[in-house]
């Protein structure tokens, strides 16, 4: 055993609840095999279950659980439990299956509502298995708590009580992450034993081919070039994008360039595998890896998980993966077990991207990143309440994570969905709740996406309601597997838009006016140069037009008026007041000013929020209603909100020092989308310059935990910088090509990524 294997173990055994955050492929696995399988040898009746966040990682384990059990001869019966499962299986799972292989989704639609046809596996619970906890934050995390709940609740209804076992790649608050998913104190087990090769970790930054506009060359070009050199000299390699059309382009010039020549040769050496391939495809792409017949793959973050893929030798970012975990999740695919290895992270052009390019130090040196959850989120509390009052009538008092539950209960009878009688509220209306709670979206009030492109129609996606008017109006590309759909009809009332397959040379950006009012204010404290408050906020959006975007050139080809009506959402809000200082910027630049700053506040966030740069947006007034002062406003972009507006309230200085690295170290001379150009204004890089200092960010300070970034170990890792100069941008609208950044940053996702 690695010491950090024992010790979780120990803790299990002893009947704590334990957390085992340790890098890739260091042996998380068997922290929860051992003793689940030991419970079940010492008592054949044990049950557990095992909740990975997708279908692939599933099966993965299974085989992996498979190998263990036929080592010990032993009549443990384990199985995957998802949509792909047989219906013969299903049934000799829940009479017999010792250990329950499932997903979030299925547990949520599958096997609590119908908990009766479950008995033996409630009845004797012992443990929960949640691998990938760093996946479950914002509205996904927040939507498995509550899932938790329900799963506790029947639990006690059939008198077990399990113990949770959780693995997580490295983030800073695993064990308030997991204290928070599962409502229960946890054990936190950070120390790893396990040997790691020597890996080199190469930062690399595309050349600028236009000084003046900033414009560097495309990360995809660059991400082709040092992979094809792997894979020409026989080194196995991966290959990450951030989207699926990403890893669509990046295929085709990698077989194009491998066509020929060195031990590496022949496209059918390198394959792709993302979300759309199907499961028997995507095992015998895993096969290959592990065989070394497939010597390279290009692959969206579906492989960064911890799929056993054999070891690699190299692995090529195309694009900052969006946080810190994800990125050393995404590096540690290569060199996992022993010998030399590389990874090398080509920056793109976008502000996230270039911060983290330009500050190593930073990158290294802290783990900033807090996976953030609100279980008590209006929304999503009481989508859970009907689903769990479904499965079980509440008793009056009785408690479903918040103090308000019999209020909220009540609320839902005068709805008519509950009927009160006798202390008891029990479900009564004919729907089945857990089929309109999406898991992955705050809101229930999904639109759906119907291709009719073939004679017969199917439902190829889905798209929250405050997100349709951008996404989904008429004449918008939707872009869904690397496949390009146009939308010929949205039916607003019926929730539905219907697509049909094109093939053109561009994707739709829409417009969004927004206006924001606040409700209440929560919390308020002085800053230099004005005060900061954080509160619950009304939001308005109208999507106005829309532009066409050229692939690869990002040249506007055309516009578009968008006719839907106007959006509304309830959300929480941190925002920045301008004192009296701020009256030292002329009028005629003030404006610009505050557009750079939400700009680049939008753009800082994520790093420290460790969320998409979707899940926060960012508007600026020039003399704001409420507080009288130009203001800069940045709200979660969900319903309800998860957290992260509140958690930038504490981060101030951190946000606002992180802005003003940004804007100085970037080399153009007025402003571009790697800095202050967003919000539709002209930037004006010396302006917000100047706002920035006004508020305090006047120079170099280190991240500690006083400033509100908690430390983790640093990476004991060779680090060097390569490309053309420091700084800089990709000279691309913030909503840049879908194969390259994804959806726009710092304003609403305006592409249909998808």
């Amino acid at each position: 055993m690695y010491s950090h294997q024992a010790r979780a173990i120990d803790l299990v055994l002893k009947g704590h609840n334990v957390v085992a955050v340790t890098p890739t492929a260091s042996g998380k696995t068997l922290c929860y095999n051992l003793p689940v399988l030991q419970a079940v040898l010492d008592d054949p009746a044990a049950r557990a279950i095992y909740l990975f966040p997708t279908k692939a990682l599933s099966q993965d384990q299974l085989a992996e659980l498979h190998g263990l059990i036929d080592v010990l001869g032993a009549d443990i019966k384990t199985h995957t439990y998802d949509g792909d499962t047989p219906a013969a299986a299903r049934r000799a799972i829940r009479a017999a299956g010792h250990i329950v292989i499932t997903n979030p989704d299925m547990l949520h639609t599958g096997i609590l509502p119908h908990h009766t046809k479950w008995m033996k596996l409630f009845e004797n619970l012992r443990y929960v298995v949640i691998d990938e906890l760093h996946h479950y934050r914002g509205v996904f995390g927040s939507h498995l708590a509550n899932l938790i709940r329900r799963l506790k609740r029947v639990c006690r209804f059939y008198g077990s009580n399990p113990r949770f076992i959780l693995c997580s790649a490295t983030i800073a608050n695993p064990g308030e992450l997991a204290e928070g998913l599962i409502g229960e104190k946890v054990e936190v087990v950070a120390e790893s034993g396990a040997p790691r090769g020597e890996k080199h970790f190469i930062f690399y930054n595309p050349p600028v081919l236009n000084a003046r506009l900033g414009i560097r060359r495309s990360c995809l070009l660059d991400a082709k070039a040092l992979a094809a050199m792997f894979l020409r000299q026989g080194i196995q390699t991966i290959v990450f994008g951030r989207t699926r059309l990403a890893v669509e382009v990046l295929l085709s010039y990698l077989r194009e360039a491998c066509g020929a020549g060195g031990p590496g040769a022949g496209p059918e050496c390198v394959r792709g595998y993302r979300g759309g391939y199907l499961p028997l495809q995507r095992r015998e792409i895993e096969r290959g890896l592990k065989s070394g017949e497939v010597r390279g793959v290009v692959s969206t973050n579906a492989l960064e998980l911890g799929i056993d893929i054999g070891q690699l030798d190299a692995c090529v970012m195309a694009g900052y993966p969006g946080t810190v975990a994800s990125t050393w999740q995404q590096a540690g695919r290569a060199g996992r077990r022993s010998g030399t290895s590389v990874a090398i992270l080509v920056a793109s052009s976008s502000p996230l991207d270039q911060y983290i390019i330009n500050h190593p130090d930073y990158f290294f040196g802290l783990s900033p990143e807090h996976g953030l959850i609100n279980p008590n989120n209006r929304y999503i509390l009481l989508s859970h309440l009907k689903c769990a009052a479904f499965e079980l009538p509440f008793e009056e008092g009785e408690l479903f994570g918040v103090a308000t539950t019999d209020e909220a209960l009540r609320y839902l009878e005068e709805q008519g969905v509950l009927r009160r009688t006798q202390g008891r509220f029990y479900w009564a209306s004919e729907s089945f709740p857990a089929e309109d709670v999406s898991l992955r979206s705050a809101s229930t009030d999904n639109f759906v996406v119907i291709d009719c492109t073939r004679p017969e129609p199917r439902v190829i996606g889905e798209v929250d309601r405050f997100s349709a008017p951008m996404l989904i109006h008429e004449e918008a590309i939707y872009l869904h597997e690397g496949e390009q759909y146009q939308v010929e009809r949205l039916d607003y009332e019926e929730k539905k838009a219907y697509v049909r397959r094109v093939d053109v040379d561009y994707y739709t950006d829409a417009s969004l006016a927004v206006n924001l009012k606040v409700l209440t204010q929560a919390d308020r404290a002085p800053v230099p140069g004005g005060e900061r408050f954080r509160g619950e906020v009304q939001v308005n959006a109208l999507a106005t037009i829309f532009k066409k975007i050229r692939f690869h050139t990002h040249e506007n080809v055309g516009w578009g008026r968008i006719h839907l009506p106007e959006q509304e959402m309830h959300t929480t809000a941190y925002w920045l007041a301008l004192g009296p200082e701020a009256d030292r910027i002329h009028p005629s630049e003030l404006q610009s000013a505050l557009a750079g700053l939400a700009n680049l506040m939008v753009n800082v966030a994520p790093i420290l929020l460790m969320c998409d740069p979707r899940d926060i947006r960012a508007v600026s007034h020039t003399r704001c209603p409420f507080t009288g002062r130009p203001t800069v406003y940045v709200y979660d972009a969900c319903p309800g909100g998860v957290g992260l507006s509140e958690r930038l309230f504490e981060l101030h200085p951190d946000v606002l020092q992180m802005a003003r690295d940004l804007v100085r170290d970037c080399p153009c001379p007025d402003g571009c989308p790697s800095c202050t150009l967003g919000g539709g204004e002209e930037p004006n890089k010396s302006a917000t310059l100047r706002l920035l200092e006004i508020l305090g960010a006047a120079g170099p300070r280190a991240h500690s935990p006083e400033s509100g970034a908690l430390t983790a170990a640093r990476q004991e890792t060779p680090l060097v910088r390569a490309g053309g100069g420091v700084g800089g941008n990709g000279g691309v609208p913030a909503s840049a090509s879908a194969e390259e950044e994804g959806p726009p940053v710092g304003r609403s996702p305006g592409h249909a990524g998808g």
